[in-house]
């Protein structure tokens, strides 16, 4: 037999003992953890997994992730075999810092976008500037690029952004 992959997405009211109920359902019905994103938004713990399981199994662990539900955690389970990535080529990295705006991550994803790149990978995060207290926003993430971008245009496009938006932004080719 087959192992099936799933991704299963988690969302539910912060608390203690989250990630042990979740982990202890997958181990009961022979599920393998494999990757994982989690953390905790304004109050909410919010988590994406992937598993492996065997395919005789995948019903028995679905409804027992359905069950999560009677203790308040919204459960997604969607299958992740026969993946394809929507872009390959160049793996880029960006940084960006500056005061928070509205719109920022909407002109940068914007311009990842005209030029055909996927944004694999993405973190933020507000805080404040420890020179005046005003809300800073950070972003870093990891890029899918077609093999041949411009990289002078995409570079061109973000000082442009960075000279209308008052941030900071750098993008550098993975090796």
């Amino acid at each position: 037999m087959s192992n099936q992959h799933l991704i299963i997405t988690l969302l539910c009211d912060d608390r203690v003992g989250i990630v042990q109920e979740i982990a202890d359902t997958i181990t009961k019905a022979n599920g393998n953890w494999l990757d994982s994103r989690m953390l905790q938004l304004e109050g909410k713990f919010t988590g994406m997994l992937s598993i492996s399981i065997a395919e005789e199994k995948v019903n028995k662990l679905k409804e027992a992730l359905e069950e999560l539900s009677n203790t308040g955690i919204e459960v997604l389970i969607e299958n992740a075999n026969d993946y394809e990535p929507i872009v390959s080529g160049k793996v880029l990295s960006f940084e960006l810092i500056g005061a928070d705006r509205l719109g920022i991550m909407s002109e940068i994803s914007g311009a990842f976008l005209e030029r055909g790149i996927s944004i694999d990978n993405l973190e933020t995060h507000c805080s404040s500037m420890p020179w005046s207290g005003s809300p800073l926003f950070e972003a870093t993430g990891i890029l899918m690029a077609p093999e041949n971008i411009n990289t002078e245009e995409l570079l061109d496009q973000l000082n442009e952004i960075e000279d209308h938006l008052g941030i900071d932004i750098s993008v550098t080719e993975q090796l």
